[in-house]
C-alpha cells in the first residue's frame, strides 16, 4: 500500500474560501483508496492540529501532496505558519537534522541535511491568473513558469527535507473565469494525472 498524506491549504480568509482546494481533496479522498492500493491521511490547516503528530504524518507518508492557493504570489499565512512550526517540531525528529554543512567547511553541503529522502511530493496550486499570464511575451510572469518562479523557493523547501518532486497541476483562471465548464474540466484532468503519476509510482525504501 502506497501512503499519501493530503495538506490542504485552501484557508478560508475574506473572499477566498479554498472552494476548489477542497474540491482536489475531495477528489484525493475518492482516488487515495484501500481499492486502490492507498493509506491516506489528509490535514487541513483550517483547523487545528498536533505540530508532533503532523511531523509523524510526514515520516509515514511515502508521498506529501500539497494543495495551496497563490495569494500575492505566495501560499496563504496558515499554510506557511503550518509549515514553520511542523517543519520546527520536525528538527532531528524525522523532517531535517541539520542544514548540512561540517563546521569545518562550512561554505559547502548547504540544504543536505533532510531526513525524509525516499519520500516525494506533489504540488498543486489555484491562481486567478490565467496560464497565457506565464507563457506570452510581454506578460506579467516574463515567460516564467510557475515552478521555476513564484513556487521556486517552495521546491528547495521540499528539497531541504530531502523529498523529491512528482510531476504536480497548477490551476488558473479560477476566480474571474471559473465558469462551471472550466471547473469540470480541470476535475477531470486532475483525476487523470493522478492516474498519469501514481499508478505504476515506484516507492524508495525510506532511509
Amino acid at each position: 500500500m502506497k501512503k499519501i498524506f493530503v495538506i490542504n491549504g485552501g484557508q478560508h480568509f475574506a473572499h477566498s474560501g479554498g472552494k476548489f482546494n477542497h474540491t482536489l481533496t475531495d477528489l484525493d479522498q475518492s482516488y487515495f483508496t484501500a481499492e486502490n492500493g492507498f493509506e491516506l491521511q489528509v490535514t487541513g490547516i483550517n483547523q487545528p492540529y498536533d505540530p508532533d503528530e503532523e511531523v509523524r504524518k510526514f515520516v509515514w507518508a511515502d508521498v506529501v501532496v500539497y494543495h495551496t492557493p497563490v495569494w500575492w504570489f505566495s501560499m496563504p499565512y496558515k499554510l506557511k505558519e503550518y509549515i514553520d512550526t511542523v517543519f520546527t517540531a520536525g528538527h532531528r525528529k524525522g523532517i531535517y537534522r541539520s542544514d548540512g554543512r561540517k563546521t569545518d567547511n562550512p561554505a559547502i553541503n548547504y540544504g543536505t541535511g533532510g531526513m525524509l529522502h525516499g519520500r516525494k511530493y506533489m504540488l498543486t496550486t489555484t491562481w486567478n491568473a490565467p496560464e497565457t499570464a506565464f507563457t506570452l511575451p510581454g506578460e506579467f510572469f516574463r515567460e516564467h513558469s510557475v515552478d521555476e518562479g513564484v513556487m521556486f523557493g517552495f521546491h528547495r523547501m521540499n528539497a531541504f527535507t530531502g523529498m523529491e518532486p512528482l510531476e504536480g497541476m497548477h490551476f488558473h483562471d479560477l476566480e474571474k473565469n471559473a465558469t462551471p465548464e472550466r471547473i469540470q474540466e480541470y476535475k477531470d484532468q486532475y483525476l487523470a494525472h493522478l492516474a498519469g503519476v501514481f499508478n505504476n509510482l515506484e516507492i524508495e525504501a525510506a532511509a
